[in-house]
């Protein structure tokens, strides 16, 4: 083994290991994140950190999520291999790469023009077929796919969405932060039973506000 490839190698160790001290314990979880390299999801200086976990900037404005709350947030949804799931929020692609791993189907929207361009070529470079990525309004979810039995959600909304809570199929699982844009916010587990919605708080988290509308594309 090179001394890059060994470097590499040891960096990806430490990786997993952070995540495991954070709390990030499911295996299929941690499976699906050491087979998905995150830098293929960083762009030019911030490549070298990819492996750290710390949100990194991306293009438009957006951050690519710290490794550690992409693996919280997935073990909390418990996607299952006959799944059919909803990411709100593409960004980078890597939280559709993860759950591609773990799930039947997986439908991400994003209000970013370029991000989806740029996660489509991604996912086809990894081979990752089971993932459609969509330029859409994330906070109206996709109608015409809907019911889904998992959704997660990449940014925060002051409270879970109407519209992304009515295509939760009966059973299934949302994941959302919610809060103010300005203050800490909760990452929320919202679970559709028979007789109506379930809230579970999870843990403080920091995201980007959930916009209305498509993004301006410069």
């Amino acid at each position: 083994m090179s001394e890059d490839a060994d470097e590499t190698a040891r960096r990806k160790m430490q990786f997993l290991f952070a995540l495991r001290t954070k709390g990030v314990t499911d295996t299929r979880v941690l499976t699906a994140m050491e087979k998905i390299d995150r830098r293929q999801f960083t762009r030019g200086v911030f490549a070298a950190r990819a492996y750290e976990d710390m949100p990194l900037p991306i293009a438009c404005g957006q951050t690519i999520s710290q490794p550690s709350v992409v693996g919280l947030m997935t073990q909390a949804l418990k996607p299952g291999p006959r799944d059919k799931v909803l990411e709100v929020g593409t960004g980078s692609g890597y939280q559709a790469a993860i759950l591609s791993q773990l799930a039947r189907r997986v439908y991400t929207v994003d209000r970013h023009r370029a991000l989806v361009a740029t996660a489509s070529d991604i996912f086809r470079r990894l081979d990752l077929t089971n993932i459609t990525a969509l330029t859409a309004d994330g906070s109206f979810g996709l109608p015409d796919q809907a019911p889904f039995d998992r959704i997660l959600v990449t940014a925060a909304a002051e409270d879970p969405p109407g519209p992304l809570l009515a295509q939760l199929r009966k059973g299934g699982i949302m994941v959302v932060p919610v809060g103010q844009s300005d203050t800490v916010q909760s990452l929320i587990r919202v679970t559709r039973t028979d007789e109506g919605l379930e809230y579970e708080e999870l843990r403080s988290v920091r995201f980007v506000p959930l916009v209305e509308g498509l993004g301006r594309e410069h």
